[in-house]
């Protein structure tokens, strides 16, 4: 399968609350402070959001996000996505320090579904995505997403 990077989407995040550990892992809010979406067919800015962060004993992050994005031209979208992030120690330092990791340094991929009602970006939900994912530095995530061609 052939893939096309479609855009980046990078998000600011505030410190996690800790929901507390349960019978599958230790569950943390982390609430979306702002972001961007930057590529050809799509631009804009997130306006909020929040991951309901799952940490399972076998060491990885269940990532769970639901966000809202403004485009450049004033369409409204819905974004949602789950995935894995390893919680590796290049991971758990960037998170510790506010710095950042590079694509690679972790297996963390997800899996971005979008949602609008307006016609121009009709196209978005249809289309399968598939993002690979960094932490960015100051506590925030980057993903470079890509399309089946």
């Amino acid at each position: 399968m052939k893939l096309i990077q479609e855009f980046t989407f990078g998000a600011m995040l505030k410190p996690p609350i800790p929901v507390g550990a349960g019978p599958i892992g230790t569950r943390m809010y982390y609430e979306m402070t702002g972001g961007e979406v930057a590529g050809d067919r799509l631009r804009g800015k997130v306006l909020g959001g929040g991951e309901w962060a799952l940490i399972g004993p076998d060491g990885y992050l269940r990532v769970d996000v639901r966000a809202q994005v403004e485009t450049h031209d004033g369409a409204y979208l819905y974004v949602q996505y789950v995935g894995l992030l390893e919680m590796n120690a290049a991971v758990q330092s960037a998170i510790e320090n506010g710095t950042g990791t590079g694509f690679g340094d972790q297996h963390f991929y997800t899996n971005p579904r979008f949602e609008t009602g307006d016609p121009r970006y009709d196209w978005l939900n249809t289309t399968f995505f598939i993002g690979e994912g960094r932490i960015a530095p100051g506590l925030g995530v980057e993903y470079r997403v890509w399309r089946p061609a």
